[in-house]
């Protein structure tokens, strides 16, 4: 896929902001905790088997509580995918790596509903990560070379958008604040991407 880069600085793919918050000593500390010694691949691989692996998604656990800026995802371990996402930026951007937001339209239970994920720059290339977690029917990597993601648009109406977006998306922070369960999230989610 080619992809749309929302903004031409790197350095705004680095920024620390509301949601993906690294200026939290926790999200400091737990970053270097995972950073490698072997460089930025190693530490960005690192932390995102950190964010799939052991970071919930709030729904595959049945939690009743919302999260979303990062340092709420790291303490209550777990998120749903924008949570994750944001938790992922924060964690790799306070490294040093360029990280951005990408989005899909999948679809869920009746209809559809956009689902979110990352984007990293590494050795001057975009990749795509989903660090939404595994289970019996997902099965997203680290990869440079072969895109791996939890999700890939495979039925009519789903969409795959190319953007990489420096910021989450408003609409879907918004929805996320005022919603009072991960459910309620899903049921009033967007079901396409606009900007």
């Amino acid at each position: 896929m080619l992809f749309l880069i929302q903004k031409d600085d790197l350095n705004k793919y680095l920024e620390s902001s509301k949601v993906v918050n690294y200026n939290y000593p926790e999200i400091q500390e737990k970053a270097r905790e995972l950073a490698s010694d072997q460089g930025q691949i190693e530490t960005a691989k690192d932390i995102y088997h950190f964010l799939r692996d052991e970071i919930d998604h709030s729904l595959d656990i049945g939690s009743c509580q919302v999260t979303c800026r990062a340092s709420e995802v790291l303490k209550e371990g777990h998120g749903l995918c924008f949570a994750k996402s944001n938790l992922l930026a924060a964690l790799l951007r306070f490294m040093g790596i360029p990280t951005g937001f990408c989005y899909q339209t999948l679809t869920h239970e009746e209809g559809f509903v956009l689902h979110g994920l990352n984007a990293v720059s590494l050795d001057g290339k975009w990749f795509r990560l989903d660090a939404r977690g595994n289970r019996a029917d997902v099965d997203a990597q680290f990869s440079m070379d072969r895109e791996s993601l939890a999700f890939y648009p495979t039925v009519e109406g789903e969409k795959d958008y190319p953007y990489i977006f420096s910021q989450p998306d408003k609409r879907i922070l918004k929805i996320i604040g005022e919603s009072k369960s991960p459910e309620e999230v899903m049921k009033t989610l967007p079901t396409v991407l606009t900007w």
